[in-house]
């Protein structure tokens, strides 16, 4: 029997799962304070749906027929399927709609460092704006996400796709892969791709000599407006996003002090939206690689190093006073501390044991003599100090560190 995960796929332990939940948890508390509605969608959709919009990585789909005959397919991004949503539920949503979404999307491609097969998407979009307004809101929503997660030197990378009218989508897909490959490759990415080599060459040429046109120039004004400077914005020529439904601005985030990638991108897809709906809805937003976002804040110390959430193990010195301290367990939890006993009678070193392994700050033992004075004994785990205190004084104390 097998037991180990599929390659690619991932098993988290507690402590890794915490961080992914702070990062998480700050994600969602910028996107809120902007304005922004959570949404989920379903894990499997239509193929129908994807077929043909997302350019050569359809071959990255996880595809089936299911018991019922249908073409099926695990979601692969979330845009393509909240364009459905929108379309879907369009009565009961105000517009212009702001979104975020925080799910797995599934990849079937060559697992390495921060790249997943079930990586976590952070998506913030908005929908029925054409202005560019809009794309510049998400993008100063990005930047203050990663500045309120602690980075110092977050970048918004900016482009725009209307400025490679002409370019072909095959010669766009190579020059997205520049930081890669480098120039020779991008041309030998397109040569493979059936371009000729002089024609490569001035393609490349082109998108090298692109500048910024009125969009740009407006979302730049709209960056500096809300306090984000030329330190935290570029215009890149040569960033191209390789989706084909990307049209309109486009854009990457990077984190100057992670050198692994981008930690997401985002594009305008009104068209997109248009061809699966039938609805002319304007619509911009950014998938953020959750993933590689935990990495990075983990990997420059962003993230507290808290083993447990458990702020207080309540310690009955022997089964005399088990009830005693599941009620004073209880105390502290009304109070919003969380606390926790040792699930089963054991004697009070086992217990210590515990709670010194998973990382428990404080304890509170009741014996004999603490029943007797209606009091209980409060240990600082890290100092070994130890009081003797009323429960209110000791959720107090707890409360106020």
């Amino acid at each position: 029997m097998q037991i180990q995960t599929l390659k690619g796929f991932r098993d988290f332990l507690p402590e890794e799962a915490r961080k992914r939940q702070w990062v998480k948890s700050k994600m969602i508390e910028v996107a809120e304070r902007w304005g922004y509605e959570p949404i989920e969608t379903p894990t499997l959709e239509s193929y129908s749906l994807f077929k043909g919009e997302v350019g050569e990585d359809e071959k990255l789909f996880y595809k089936f027929v299911d018991n019922g005959g249908r073409e099926v397919m695990l979601r692969y991004d979330q845009t393509v399927p909240t364009c459905r949503f929108v379309a879907n539920n369009l009565n009961s949503l105000t517009m212009p709609f702001r979104r975020y979404q925080c799910q797995s999307v599934f990849r079937a491609e060559n697992p390495q460092k921060g790249r997943y097969r079930d990586p976590i998407q952070f998506d913030v979009d908005i929908f029925g704006v054409a202005s560019p307004t809009a794309d510049a809101e998400v993008m100063a929503e990005n930047l203050d996400t990663y500045l309120s997660l602690g980075f110092r030197k977050p970048v918004v990378l900016i482009n725009s796709r209307d400025l490679m009218v002409g370019i072909p989508y095959e010669a766009i897909v190579a020059v997205d892969k520049l930081k890669k490959i480098g120039k020779d490759g991008v041309i030998a990415d397109m040569i493979n791709k059936g371009i000729g080599k002089v024609q490569a060459e001035m393609y490349f040429e082109q998108v090298q000599n692109i500048k910024p046109d009125e969009t740009i120039k407006t979302i730049i004004s709209y960056l500096e407006k809300s306090g984000f400077g030329k330190e935290f914005y570029r215009f890149e020529p040569t960033l191209a996003r390789s989706f084909s439904y990307s049209q309109g601005p486009i854009w990457e985030m990077v984190i100057e002090d992670y050198t692994a990638g981008s930690v997401g991108g985002g594009e305008r897809y009104d068209g997109l939206m248009e061809r699966l709906t039938g609805l002319k809805i304007p619509a911009t937003g950014i998938g953020m690689g959750f993933d590689r976002t935990v990495e990075a804040a983990d990997l420059l110390g962003l993230i507290p190093t808290n083993k447990t959430s458990t702020k207080v193990l309540v310690v009955p010195f022997s089964p005399d006073q088990r009830v005693i301290a599941i009620e004073t367990a209880q105390s502290f939890r009304a109070a919003g501390i969380n606390s926790e006993l040792y699930p089963e009678d054991s004697k009070i070193d086992k217990q210590l044991k515990y709670g010194n392994k998973k990382g428990i700050p404080y304890v509170v033992i009741i014996g004999a003599d603490e029943v007797q004075a209606k009091k209980v004994s409060l240990k600082n785990m890290k100092s070994g100090e130890q009081e003797t205190v009323f429960v209110a004084d000791a959720i107090k104390k707890l409360k106020d560190l």
